[in-house]
Formats: C-alpha cells, sequence, structure tokens
C-alpha cells in the first residue's frame, strides 16, 4: 500500500513501520518519565520533606501544565505540519526532562515539571494524529495497540530501570537518563517522519480559520464533546489510584521499595502481550465491543487493588498486572474510536485539545486523590479504599460515554437528512454507526468506510 503525503514523500507499509516505531519509541520515553514520579514516591517524600498532597502536586503540576498547553496548541497545531508540530514539542520535553535532572529542590522540580508537561502532554495527541493521517479505520486499531506498546515496555524495562538508577544513584539521575536516551530518538524522527500535510493542502494562509472559530468547531461539536466526556472519566478512574500506588505498596502491603520494580516488570510483560492483541481483536469484533468487555474488568481491578491485605506481595503483583492489562487494553479501542470521531481537517486540532482535557483530568485526579488519603504517622495510607471505589465509578460511567461516540461522516449529516431508521437506531444501539438518507455515491461511500 502505497500514500501520497504533501511533500511527495510516498509513505509504504515499510515506512509505516518505521513510523509506528518511532512514535511506540516517543510514548516510552514520555511514559517512563510520567510514571517514573509515582514509584518514586515514596523517595521524593523522603528526600524532599513533603506530605502526600505536596507529592499529588508534583504529578498534577505535569498535568496541568500539559492541559493549558494544550488548550493553545488546538486553535494552532493544525496550521502547521504533523513533523514540524511533532519535532518542536518532542524537543521542548526532552529539555524540560533535563530540566527535572538537574533540580536540587521542590520548588525547581515543580517547575521544571511545569515544562515537562507543556511540551510533552501535547506530544501524545500529535502521535495520534499521525496514526490517524497514516492509518485507515480498518487498521487503526491495531496500528493503536503497537505504538501503545511503549507503554508496556516502559513498565517492563522502563520503570524499574529509572527506579534502579533514582534508588543507587539519586532521583535526579533518572530523570538525566531518560533525556540523553531520548536525543537518538529525536535524530531519527527529523531523519525518518514525512511532512504529513494533507490535512492543510486545501487552506492557503489567508483562508484558514481564526483562533476564535478553530475553538469553536472543536469544543462545541457534540461528537466532539462526547469524546471528550469519555477521556475524561476514564483518566480520573486512573489518576485517582495510580500515583498513590507506590506508596501504598510500601506503607500499606509492607514491599520494600526495591521491590517495587517487580510490580512494574510483571505489569508491563502481560501488557506488553496483551495490547496488539486487543488491537487485532478491537478490529475484527468492533472497537467499541471490546472496549464494553474490559471497562467493568478494569472497575473490579481499581477496587481490589485499594483493598489489598498487609504482606500479600504476590496477590499485589496479579492485582496490579491485570489493571495495568485492563487500563491498557481499554485505552486502544477508546482511543482508536476517539481518532476516528473527527474528520482530518480537524484532528490535529482536535487531538491536541483531547490531550489537554486528559492531562487536566488526570490533574484533578491526582490532586483529589491526595486530598482524600491521609498518610498516618506510620506511613500507612489511609482513605485509600474511598479513592479506589469513586475510580470504579468513572470506569462504569465510561461504559455509557463510549457508546454516544459517532464516526466523523456520521457525526457530520445534517439533521434534516436522517432517515427515520437512522433516527430510530440512535435510540436503540448508540453504538453503531448512523447512515443517512443521502444521495446514493456519498452513503455507498459511507457504508463501505463503516464496513472496512
Amino acid at each position: 500500500m502505497t500514500q501520497q503525503t504533501a511533500d511527495g514523500v510516498a509513505t509504504t507499509l515499510h515506512n509505516e513501520r518505521l513510523i509506528l516505531l518511532i512514535l511506540a519509541a516517543v510514548q516510552f520515553i514520555t511514559i517512563v518519565d510520567f510514571m517514573i514520579v509515582m514509584p518514586l514516591g515514596p523517595q521524593l517524600m523522603r528526600t524532599l520533606e513533603i506530605n502526600p498532597a505536596a507529592f499529588g502536586l508534583i504529578v498534577s503540576s505535569y498535568t496541568f501544565a500539559a492541559g493549558v498547553a494544550g488548550l493553545v496548541a488546538s486553535a494552532t497545531v493544525d496550521r502547521f505540519s504533523r513533523r514540524t508540530a511533532f519535532l518542536f514539542l518532542y524537543t521542548g520535553f526532552l529539555l524540560g526532562t533535563l530540566f527535572c535532572g538537574l533540580s536540587m529542590n521542590y520548588p525547581a522540580l515543580v517547575v521544571s515539571r511545569v515544562i515537562a508537561g507543556a511540551f510533552g502532554g501535547i506530544v501524545g495527541g500529535i502521535s495520534m494524529a499521525i496514526i490517524g493521517d497514516v492509518f485507515p479505520d480498518s487498521r487503526r486499531g491495531r496500528a493503536t495497540g503497537a505504538m501503545m506498546t511503549g507503554f508496556a515496555i516502559a513498565s517492563v524495562a522502563g520503570v524499574p530501570m529509572g527506579l534502579f538508577i533514582g534508588t543507587n544513584f539519586g532521583w535526579q539521575m533518572s530523570f538525566i537518563a531518560l533525556a540523553a536516551m531520548g536525543l537518538p530518538v529525536l535524530g531519527l524522527a527529523w531523519f525518518a517522519l514525512p511532512l504529513l500535510n494533507d490535512h492543510n493542502l486545501d487552506s492557503h494562509a489567508e483562508s484558514r480559520p481564526s483562533t476564535l472559530t478553530s475553538l469553536r468547531t472543536t469544543f462545541l461539536h457534540l461528537n466532539h464533546l462526547n469524546a471528550f466526556a469519555l477521556m475524561i472519566a476514564l483518566t480520573m478512574s486512573g489518576f485517582l489510584v495510580f500515583p498513590y500506588l507506590s506508596v501504598y505498596f510500601v506503607g500499606n502491603v509492607g514491599m520494600t521499595e526495591q521491590q517495587l520494580p517487580l510490580i512494574y516488570i510483571a505489569g508491563g510483560t502481560l501488557t506488553l502481550f496483551a495490547s496488539p492483541i486487543v488491537g487485532r481483536y478491537a478490529d475484527r469484533y468492533g472497537k467499541l465491543l471490546v472496549f464494553r468487555m474490559i471497562a467493568p474488568i478494569s472497575a473490579v481491578m481499581l477496587v481490589l487493588i485499594t483493598q489489598l491485605p498487609a504482606g500479600a506481595v504476590l496477590l499485589t503483583i496479579c492485582v496490579f498486572g491485570t489493571l495495568m492489562v485492563c487500563n491498557v487494553g481499554r485505552m486502544i479501542p477508546a482511543m482508536a474510536m476517539v481518532t476516528g470521531s473527527v474528520l482530518p481537517k480537524n484532528r490535529g486540532a482536535f487531538l491536541s485539545a483531547n490531550s489537554s482535557i486528559q492531562h487536566i483530568g488526570g490533574g484533578v485526579a491526582s490532586f483529589l486523590g491526595g486530598l482524600i488519603v491521609v498518610q498516618s504517622t506510620d506511613g500507612r495510607l489511609l482513605n485509600f479504599e474511598i479513592v479506589g471505589v469513586l475510580a470504579a465509578g468513572f470506569s462504569v460511567l465510561s461504559l455509557w460515554l463510549a457508546g454516544r461516540l459517532r464516526m466523523a461522516e456520521a457525526a457530520e449529516v445534517p439533521g434534516m437528512q436522517l432517515s427515520l431508521a437512522a433516527a430510530t437506531e440512535a435510540t436503540t444501539d448508540t453504538g453503531e454507526i448512523l447512515v443517512a438518507s443521502m444521495d446514493s455515491d456519498r452513503q455507498q461511500e459511507l457504508i463501505e468506510r463503516c464496513e472496512a
């Protein structure tokens, strides 16, 4: 399969694999950068002499910065090629990560996390926009699953290695090593990524929408709002719990800081094998169906992991591994559905805004979790089971929200063109795509896209 891009470069199957390799590597770097803060929690709280609420601010400062930056990017990112936007944001992220490694106190670390989040938080949105531009919907689930192997590898190798470096050489060295690791990937992306400017071909500078118009298009479209609501629910359910798990495992379960890498190795290994399988099943049997099968299991795991008995290390590893598989497993079909819910010309702006919404939701959840849990004098976290139940509730809510999403072509059909049958279908099974009473050629084209 060959696809002509704006700069005349043919994107072949070989190039698709190289693009996936670059995106997975970048996701690996960004995920490790974000995740490493959480298992380093006990060390950060001890060396910086901070409480759970202050630690929650370290986590949420990254996400809030990413959220604000994403709002700005949503109005401007589609004016540039995907390659230009990707390289600029990734470079800024690496500098922010380096600044984290050079931080010597709590305020400096928070500021550095803001810088890293402002750039790194949007890279994920641009990566998904590249996936959406390069891969058709029929293969987008597999492509998303392949890219998300970066998350699994980050858990298997990146986070344990970062923990090992942080434990033996200080937490600053974890970030310095990560920034150094990201430089070769930046060089490869610079030479290998195509321009990917098809979304901008028909828009001359004088005819492009204004910033306000761009924001209105992104945030006032009903289908976009449904997608944002789904991502908020998924993000809240994860970030209420995950930032405090390492502190909980040490203080409540009784694990040592040296045992923490085992948790992430087990969870990451399971996720590494599960991600491609989930992607294939999502393409074969339907993304919504796969999502609805995994999300309820995730809700159960969120409740279980916040009520573990002391000393149950093996049980903790099993529950945490299952939770990680479910967490990534529900995100693969969800992100594939969300990516398909927006037209290509608006995809960069929408996914930047979506990244912003996710990070703001994660920041709110992390901060809220820090307000609910309390650390006792013996190091135990109290009220963590309340956080687990609340997180499970958001996971259950996502089941309903996922059914409200529509494919972009169906969402763009004017209301007056909808047939009675399509309107009836919308009230009975919101997981299916609406088919409108339009001219036969356009209708056949839409049906063929849906079947693909």
